[in-house]
C-alpha cells in the first residue's frame, strides 16, 4: 500500500530536521558555529592587545621609559639617535645621585618652544604609541645631562688643571671628550635640586648657562628618572652605570 505523500503547507506536519534530511542546514550550521569561533578569538585578540597596552603604559608611567637621544651634548657616552631607557622607579625610591645620566624636563626655558606634534591619524597614532612606551618619548622638552652635583653641594670650575671642583674634591672625569668646560662659576645647590652638566662640555647648554635661576640647578621633582640602559643601536647595547669617582667619600665631606 502506498503511503500518501505529505503536504509541507499541512500545518499539522512536523518541519523537517535540517540536521537529518536538508544538507543546506547542516551546512549553515557549520558556517555558523565558525563564524562564532572566530568572533570569539578576534575579542580575544583584543583583549590580549588591550591588557599588553595598558601594562605598557603603567610600566612607563611608573617603572621605566624609553626615549631617544636628539643631540650631541652627552656624546661620547650617547650618541644622536640612542635609544634609551631610563628607570622612573629608581628615582622614586632613591632620589638623584651624584654622577647619574638623568632625563629631566626642561625646568623653565632652557628649550624652544617645540613644534606641534603632527596632526591626523598619523599624528595620533605616533602620540598614542608613545604614551604607552611603544615608541620613545620625543616631546621637545626633556633633556639628558650627567647630575655632578646634589642638593647642599659646592660644586665649582675650576681648578689648575681645568677640573670642575665638587666640595672641594676635583674630578677626574675620564669620560669626557674635549674641552672640560669655558664656563666659569662656584656655586651651592639648592636643597632638593640637581646640577646638571654634559659630557661634550663644549656642545651642552646645561647648568652653567643658567646659573641665574636657582644657581642653575635642576629640581629633582623634574627629573623623569636615571638612564640605565642604551638599547639602540644594538652594537652599543650596554649599561650605563655611575663612574668610580663619584663614589669617592670625600665628595660627602662638606
Amino acid at each position: 500500500m502506498a503511503v500518501p505523500a505529505r503536504d509541507p503547507n499541512d500545518p499539522h506536519v512536523a518541519p523537517a530536521d535540517p540536521r537529518a534530511g536538508d544538507p543546506r542546514g547542516g551546512r549553515h550550521a557549520a558556517a555558523n558555529r565558525q563564524s562564532s569561533r572566530g568572533w570569539h578569538a578576534f575579542r580575544e585578540f583584543v583583549l590580549i592587545i588591550v591588557i599588553a597596552l595598558g601594562l605598557s603604559a603603567v610600566v612607563r608611567a611608573f617603572v621605566v621609559q624609553a626615549f631617544y637621544v636628539p643631540s650631541a651634548s652627552m656624546e661620547q657616552t650617547l650618541l644622536i639617535n640612542d635609544r634609551i631607557i631610563a628607570s622612573r622607579i629608581t628615582t622614586k625610591v632613591s632620589g638623584v645621585a651624584r654622577g647619574e645620566i638623568v632625563v629631566f624636563k626642561d625646568p623653565s626655558t632652557w628649550l624652544p618652544e617645540p613644534p606641534p606634534p603632527p596632526g591626523g591619524p598619523l599624528g595620533w597614532l605616533q602620540q598614542a604609541l608613545t604614551f604607552v612606551g611603544v615608541l620613545p618619548s620625543d616631546s621637545g622638552k626633556d633633556l639628558v645631562k650627567r647630575a655632578i652635583g646634589i642638593g647642599g653641594d659646592r660644586v665649582a670650575c675650576c681648578d689648575a688643571e681645568g677640573r670642575i671642583v665638587v666640595n672641594g674634591v676635583p674630578l677626574d672625569e675620564q669620560y669626557i671628550v674635549g674641552p672640560t668646560d669655558q664656563v666659569l662659576f662656584d656655586v651651592e645647590v639648592p636643597q632638593g635640586s640637581v646640577f646638571v652638566m654634559g659630557d661634550n662640555r663644549g656642545d651642552s647648554r646645561d647648568s652653567r648657562f643658567h646659573l641665574d635661576q636657582d644657581n642653575g640647578s635642576v629640581p629633582v621633582d623634574a627629573v623623569v628618572g636615571r638612564v640605565v640602559v642604551v638599547m639602540w643601536p644594538f652594537d652599543r647595547l650596554g649599561i650605563e652605570r655611575i663612574p668610580e669617582i663619584f663614589g669617592n667619600p670625600a665628595l660627602d665631606m662638606r
